[in-house]
């Protein structure tokens, strides 16, 4: 991959030799999961190795949070785009001469790879000790996860940054071109030209083609479909027409009669032009793009001023196709982070699960919200494994809610894992800490909950953190409120303790957890919204999950979303076999 594309993404992220709070709480957790006296965010430069994120290091590399390229172990595994593990680089020929081990006292080392999102890989995430050191598998494991949290983070800035420059450059061709500029999809765009150009001085027909692999298709306005349109929707680059003569060659291609396009044209685009009634063409490419088409349906003598004018309109269509095109390309690319933050759910035997995520339509299309399902290794003496569930509530939707969302994610699996007897309550507990101890923001809410198969029955043990309450519905149709909780938010100094709750689910009941945007309209009590997703659980809760999820949500992927909303449903379907680790 291109060196400068790598060094481009850096400069995207905004990270080099200063302090940032973010990668400083990865560098922390890291000192506290892997209990070591130093760790690094290094990010390699060109010349360069710089730490915004560190703990531990010594004057004088801490003031300046930066060393030569002679002091990094971080270059090595952007070469190898791999992780370095050494338990003494004293005894490793690559790194026994660096001067980071007299300087930096580096001698025990483990480091991950940092990544965009198109694979570069831009610096380490890295543990060191002062003294040889054998590395855990599970250390490097919480290793791994920390690093992933760290680069979904770098990720989301450098996409942000992104956008941030590319709405720049929008605002200023908006300004120039305000009527096209408020278009907002490809079929309103031609449509607003058409309606531009309607009066009989002005061209007759008017027509945006855009190029692919193929050739050229039109974008054709369903409410005045011309018979030739439908008739030749696609042109292939062979194909001999003045637009795609304009598109091959890169030039204004202008045919004043229709014996200039006979003579220079195929019989199959004079037979176009002759079916529209039209004699005279101006086409324009659009850079990358496609073409824009004038037509007038008599021979037509084109001046320098009107070509002028006709030629700066194009380049306003080109700018708006760019942004209605970037719009498309981001939305789908805020979708695809966010589904990388959320968890493909696992296939447990007796369970039956499925997941919706909306983002908020008013921010940057990813949030706080966010589900998670996993199972837990299984207990000494028994096979079975338990099923972990999750729903939670960052507060906020947007980049940084996002960014969040992925770091409470990974602490509460780690807590759950940590824990002997895996208590959502503690688990929890022990995220509400890290909320006391770092920058994570004004706190969250969240049900966690384990589903642990016994003797042909689940039972459900759940902890919520002022979440609102889940609902189970049994195999009657009745719907009950699983409302014991605790009030106090994730991240809420309050010093109370945490409880579990526990209850059977027979066998046929729907399990539904879910996020308040679900339940939450603007001039409505949320009870009565909360009793009405009851209503549709009961009615529909013994239909296939996916076709529940859709009555669940019916209606809010219409409207504009002011909250994020996340929905788990599970249903019990068997027992629950006895699985072989």
């Amino acid at each position: 991959m291109s060196e400068l594309e790598r060094l481009e993404a850096l400069r995207l992220a905004g990270l080099s030799a200063s302090a940032d709070p973010g990668m400083d709480r990865f560098a922390r957790l890291v000192t506290r999961l892997l209990r070591v006296p130093v760790s690094l965010v290094s990010l390699l430069e060109s010349d360069r190795q710089v730490f915004p994120g560190m703990v531990g290091l010594a004057e004088p590399w801490a003031g300046q949070r930066a060393t030569p390229l002679s002091h990094s172990f971080c270059q090595h595994v952007v070469i190898d785009g791999r992780p370095l593990i050494l338990r003494d680089t004293r005894e490793h020929p690559r790194t026994c001469a660096s001067l980071a081990i007299p300087d930096l006292q580096v001698i025990a080392y483990a480091g991950m790879p940092l990544t965009d999102a198109d694979g570069h890989v831009l610096g380490s995430l890295c543990a060191i000790d002062h003294e040889p050191r054998e590395w855990s598998a599970e250390e490097l494991q919480d290793l791994e996860d920390l690093t992933t949290a760290c680069s979904v983070e770098m990720q989301l800035r450098i996409a942000t940054e992104r956008i941030r420059q590319d709405r720049d450059h929008a605002e200023v061709l908006l300004r120039a071109a305000v009527e096209l500029g408020h278009s907002h999809d490809l079929t309103d765009l031609t449509r607003r030209l058409r309606r531009m150009f309607a009066t009989p001085s002005e061209p007759a027909f008017v027509v945006l083609l855009l190029a692919d692999r193929e050739g050229l298709w039109r974008v054709i306005d369903p409410d005045d479909v011309k018979p030739v349109e439908s008739a030749i929707g696609r042109l292939g680059l062979d194909a001999g027409f003045p637009s795609v003569q304009a598109v091959r060659e890169q030039r204004t291609v202008f045919v004043p009669d229709r014996e200039a396009l006979v003579a220079g044209f195929s019989p199959e685009a004079v037979a176009a032009y002759d079916e529209l009634g039209l004699r005279s063409v101006l086409c324009v490419p659009l850079p990358r793009r496609g073409v824009l088409v004038w037509c007038w349906p008599n021979p037509h003598t084109l001046s320098l001023t009107e070509e002028a004018s006709l030629t700066a309109v194009a380049g306003y269509v080109s700018q708006a196709v760019d942004r209605t095109l970037f719009v498309e390309t981001r939305l789908s690319t805020a979708a695809q982070l966010q589904a990388a933050m959320l968890t493909e759910l696992p296939t447990v035997p007796g369970l039956d699960m499925a997941a919706l995520y909306l983002p908020a339509t008013d921010q940057d299309m990813v949030g706080g919200d966010w589900y998670d399902a996993y199972q837990l290794p299984p207990l000494p003496d028994t096979p079975r494994r338990a099923l972990m569930l999750s729903i939670g509530d960052i507060i906020g939707h947007d980049v940084q809610a996002a960014a969040v969302m992925g770091q409470v994610r990974s602490m509460l699996r780690q807590a759950t894992l940590g824990h002997s007897a895996h208590s959502p309550a503690a688990a929890l507990d022990a995220v509400d800490r890290a909320f006391e101890a770092l920058p994570l923001g004004p706190g969250a809410t969240a049900v966690h909950a384990r589903l642990d198969a016994d003797a042909g029955r689940w039972h459900l043990t759940w902890s919520n953190a002022g979440h609102p309450a889940p609902l189970l519905r049994t195999p009657d149709g009745r719907v009950s409120l699983l409302d014991p909780h605790d009030l106090i938010l994730l991240g809420a100094p309050s010093g109370l303790p945490r409880h579990d709750h526990a209850c059977e689910l027979p066998l046929g009941s729907v399990l539904l957890l879910y996020t308040d945007g679900l339940v939450e309209r603007r001039d409505t009590d949320i009870d009565t919204t909360i009793a009405q997703a009851a209503a549709t659980l009961s009615a529909h809760g013994d239909q296939p999950l996916r076709q529940l999820l859709e009555a669940l949500s019916h209606g809010l992927a219409d409207a504009p979303q002011r909250d994020d909303v996340a929905v788990l449903v599970v249903r019990v379907t068997g027992a629950g076999t006895r699985q072989e680790t």
